[in-house]
């Protein structure tokens, strides 16, 4: 799967920023895309606007309050289409909301993880993230339109 996009939906520069460089240390060979808000991530799966084909990543990493569509509203998306409902969707959000939780995994959220505050505790995560979701479980192959 190292030759697969990992997508991150994030609009905060700095939680983008950390989230990579937890990656690169964690030896993540997976290029990143990164999408600021909702609609660049759907412009991005659907292959329209500034991206010329539809994205087929190995994983989206997705936060919830989003800019313009939410993060809700990607994952409704996501989850209902029959060529990327397949893909796993990790909720990664500072939310620790039960209303949030339960509402994400209704839509078909694969993982909820709410962001750790430190930086050591939050590197640590995406480390333990990606070596789960990108070497010990086993994914579907993706459809292609």
């Amino acid at each position: 799967m190292t030759n697969l996009d990992l997508l991150i939906v994030e609009d905060s520069p700095e939680d983008y920023e950390a989230t990579a460089r937890a990656f690169k240390k964690a030896n993540l060979r997976n290029p990143l895309i990164h999408c600021e808000c909702g609609d660049d991530a759907l412009d991005y799966l659907y292959g329209r606007g500034e991206w010329e084909t539809p994205g087929r990543p190995c994983l989206i990493l997705l936060d919830l309050n989003l800019p313009g569509t939410s993060g809700r509203e990607v994952l409704a998306v996501v989850k209902a289409d029959e060529f990327l409902k397949r893909i796993p969707v990790i909720i990664l959000t500072t939310s620790c909301d039960e209303k949030d939780i339960e509402a994400c995994y209704d839509l078909g959220a694969n993982s909820y993880v709410q962001k750790p505050v430190g930086l050591t505790e939050f590197m640590e995560s995406i480390g333990r993230l990606k070596d789960y979701w990108l070497e010990i479980s086993v994914q579907p192959k993706m459809t292609i339109r």
